[in-house]
Order: C-alpha cells, then sequence, then structure tokens
C-alpha cells in the first residue's frame, strides 16, 4: 500500500468516526449537544482536524443525513422483499419507513428537518437521497392509479409517512391508532 493510498484511507476513516460520534451524541443528547468542539474532545483529534474533514456542523449533519438516507433505502428494499404481493410491499414499506424514523429520530431530524446543506429533488441531490426516494418509488409504481405518475404519487406518499412520523414524534397523535394509521394510508394508497 502506497503512502498516498494509507492516508486516504485514515482520513476515510477519521470520517467515519467524526460521523459516528456525531451521530451517537445527537441520539443521545440531541443536535444541540453537537459541537466541534465536543466532536474533537470525544474523536481525541484536534478542532483544526476536524475542520479539515467538515467545514462546520452542518456539514456534518449532511453528512448523518445521506448515511441515514442509504440506511433508510436499505431497509425499505428489505422490508418490500420480504412482502408478498403489492399491497404488502406498500404496508411493509411503511412500515419499514415509520421504524426508522422512531429509531433513529436524530438521523431523521438531520435528513428532513435540519439543514445539513443538501439539495432535495434538484440536479445536484446527492445520490443516497436520490436512491432513497427510488426506494419508495420502486415500491409504488405498481400501485399508483392508471391515471397517476409515479413520482407525485411517491412525493404524496412519502409526505404523508413523514407527517405521521413527525406528528407520531411529537406527541400529537394518539399512539394506539398507529397501526390503524397505516392500514387507512395503505387503504388510500394501494388500490389498483
Amino acid at each position: 500500500m502506497s503512502v498516498q493510498e494509507r492516508k486516504q484511507r485514515e482520513r476515510a476513516e477519521r470520517e467515519r468516526l467524526i460521523v459516528a460520534t456525531a451521530r451517537e451524541l445527537a441520539e443521545r443528547q440531541g443536535w444541540g449537544a453537537v459541537t466541534t468542539r465536543r466532536l474533537a474532545e470525544r474523536i481525541e483529534y484536534s478542532q483544526p482536524v476536524l475542520y479539515g474533514h467538515f467545514r462546520g456542523k452542518r456539514e456534518i449533519i449532511g453528512a448523518v443525513a445521506l448515511e441515514g438516507a442509504a440506511e433508510m433505502a436499505a431497509a425499505v428494499r428489505a422490508a418490500a422483499r420480504a412482502a408478498d404481493g403489492p399491497r404488502a410491499r406498500v404496508t411493509a414499506l411503511a412500515r419499514a419507513y415509520l421504524d426508522f424514523a422512531a429509531r433513529n429520530p436524530a438521523v431523521y431530524d438531520a435528513m428532513f428537518q435540519l439543514d445539513g446543506g443538501l439539495a432535495f429533488a434538484q440536479e445536484d441531490t446527492p445520490a443516497p437521497l436520490k436512491d432513497a426516494f427510488a426506494a419508495l418509488l420502486e415500491n409504488l409504481a405498481e400501485v399508483a392509479g392508471a391515471g397517476d405518475r409515479p413520482g407525485p404519487f411517491t412525493e404524496v406518499f412519502w409526505a404523508a409517512l413523514h407527517g405521521v412520523a413527525t406528528l407520531t414524534r411529537a406527541g400529537r397523535l394518539p399512539p394506539e391508532y398507529a397501526e390503524g394509521r397505516v392500514e387507512l394510508l395503505v387503504d388510500r394508497f394501494a388500490v389498483s
């Protein structure tokens, strides 16, 4: 292994450590607890080293969001693959999405609530975000109605899931109706 390759590997390892530490801290204490000073202390590197990887907290949030998008896409695809039939796939997809949001609240916030400097629905949208949307699209296209365009259909379904996830976490929806909400959502969207 060349010196250049070793340095690149070490740099990538430091970035993974920074992102993992930020994610862990955010999940335990919230994003307010994630500061460059605290991260530098926890990873045992100086703040200038941290700034050599990320320009600040915003970019760290963006890195956590991209990691989360890849994980959510994998979870949604795995759940959909395990289901039999279009309706069951949509149900499994909805549950996987909501479970991911509930199990990873800080990551979910990084993906959709906080400013990580990421572009959505644009030409320069990062690949993991495009792939997360594609994971939904590929499983919803088959249940979109004949007159529905799969893209907007998927956007509306995603918006409904996001609303349920966000309102549930905020305590604004009664928990006893969680399963009924999924069923109602699937009833309205998986009609073909």
